[in-house]
Order: structure tokens, then sequence, then C-alpha cells
């Protein structure tokens, strides 16, 4: 073959036209040729085939398959809470005044019975402990009421126990991180307040649990300490509700633009700060 010396013609339009085509339309069936990632959880092979596992043999637990990558991954993003939102409800106060406000009542999804939930005290299964429940979602006359109470309505659960026993931090369902001392002193009798960030519907959400009429607050419990679960915030007893033993246990939404580190004793239980939440929302199921 002869040698072509001297610079290259420049191709015609139409060619330089038609080579751009077959290019674009080689580009197109690449990219429709390529899988799509499948997000699968992976699993333990099988005794019958274990070398047909692929690649998410070798992802380990906490982990998926990215390509020929394994992505770690937090088992709430795929399973995370959905959102709690807040509905209206009145009822008559002691002076005979109607009063309006807001609550989360408990989700259909959820069970009914107590029973089905962990505590921060311990609670054998079917255990009945629970003696004053949740009724902020009731009508009015439903609600509870004594001549020896401060308020209408119950918005948290009375759970009894001996005294002493201690109380536990408890984490939240779908609960992301350790839980943080926000109070620690009179209260409901002697309290602790702790805050845990829990993720719903697509986001994260603080919330406050108060554990009342404690007999007494454990050594180190102080506003602003992490705790992890199980770690003791005081035991049981009756202070502010002389002669009734019980842990008053009572769960609340911050409202949106509160900064939860900003609140401190009453501020924590106030209504235009956080609202009151049916526990059986966030306690986690035995």
């Amino acid at each position: 073959m002869a040698k072509v010396s001297g610079p290259v013609p420049p191709l015609a339009p139409h060619v330089r036209a038609a080579l751009a085509a077959a290019l674009l339309a080689a580009l197109a069936s690449l990219g429709s040729a390529r899988p799509k990632r499948v997000l699968v959880e992976p699993r333990a092979p099988s005794a019958s085939s274990p070398s047909a596992m692929g690649p998410l043999a070798v992802c380990p637990p906490g982990a998926l398959p990215d390509g020929d990558a394994c992505v770690p991954f937090r088992r709430g993003d795929l399973d995370e809470g959905k959102a709690l939102l807040a509905e209206r409800n009145t009822h008559t106060d002691k002076r005979g005044r109607s009063q309006s406000y807001e609550q989360i009542p408990r989700q259909p999804d959820r069970p009914a019975a107590y029973e089905a939930y962990l505590f921060p005290i311990p609670t054998a299964p079917d255990e009945k402990l629970v003696v004053g429940g949740y009724d902020l979602h009731r009508d009015d006359q439903d609600q509870r009421r004594g001549a020896h109470l401060s308020a209408v309505g119950h918005g948290g659960v009375d759970v009894v126990a001996r005294r002493g026993t201690p109380v536990r931090s408890l984490p939240l369902e779908h609960q992301e991180g350790d839980a943080e001392i926000r109070y620690a002193g009179a209260l409901f009798g002697q309290t602790v307040v702790t805050s845990h960030t829990v993720r719903q519907g697509g986001r994260l959400r603080d919330y406050v649990v108060l554990h009342g009429h404690l007999d007494g607050i454990a050594r180190g419990v102080a506003a602003g300490r992490v705790v992890k679960a199980g770690e003791q915030l005081g035991e049981v007893g009756d202070t502010g509700s002389e002669g009734l033993v019980h842990l008053h246990l009572e769960i609340r939404q911050v409202r949106d633009g509160v900064d939860v580190r900003a609140l401190s004793g009453h501020d924590l239980a106030d209504n235009a700060r956080t609202v009151p939440v049916d526990p059986r929302n966030l306690l986690p199921l035995r």
C-alpha cells in the first residue's frame, strides 16, 4: 500500500454527521445494557450451593453489594419509623374551662396492650403493671380526673414497682445514637429527663422522656451527660405522689424549630415546646 503524504483532507459534512450518529447509538446501547443496581440484603450461603451466591457472599453483615464493592448500611435506612403527626383534642379543666391541646395518639399498627412493650424498669411478660395509661386522645369525660390530681388527663403511663427498683435508660424505636440527660431534679417529684434522636418519615426528630416520682436520682446523673442503654437513672419512688410508689413515664415530641438543648425543667413539659405522645408509639416491643 502506498503511503499518503501531506495533510488529510477534511471529511465532508454528511460523513461527519453519519459518524456522530453511529457513535451516539453505540453509547446508548452501552447505557441500556448496564444492569440496574438493586438493593439486596446479604444472606447466608446455602449449604446446597455455596458457590452460587456470587458477589453477595463477600459482603459482611451490615453491608450491601454495590457492583464489586460492599457499602455499609444502617437498618434505619431500610426500616425507619413513620412520621408521628399531632392531633387536636379538648377537655374541661378543674376550673370548668374548655382547654384545647395537641397530642399524638397511638398508631393503629402499634399493639394496644402495654404488656407488649419494654419499660425502663424490669417487667415480666404479661405482667400487668400499668395502673394509669395515656388518655389524652379520649373524649373529655373519659380522661383521668381526681380530687388529688393537679391536672385533667394523663399524658404518660404509671407503672407500679417496688420502691428502690432501678430505673434505666431505654432506647426508643428507631433511635439513633445514645440518649442524653436534659434535666435531673424536681418536676414530677424527683425526675430525670432524657433526650433521644429518632429517625422517622425520612428525617431525624427529637423526643424527651420524663422519668418521674423517683425515690432518688442515680449518682453522676446530670444535665449534658450521655447515657447508654441500660445505665441507671434513678430508683422507683413516690416523691410528688406520696402513697403511690410508681414510675411516671412520659414521652414528648420536641416541636419543629425548638432546640431541645435549650430546654430545662418545666420547659420540657410545656405544650408550647413539646407535644405529648402515646408512649406505645416509641417504646420498644418485647
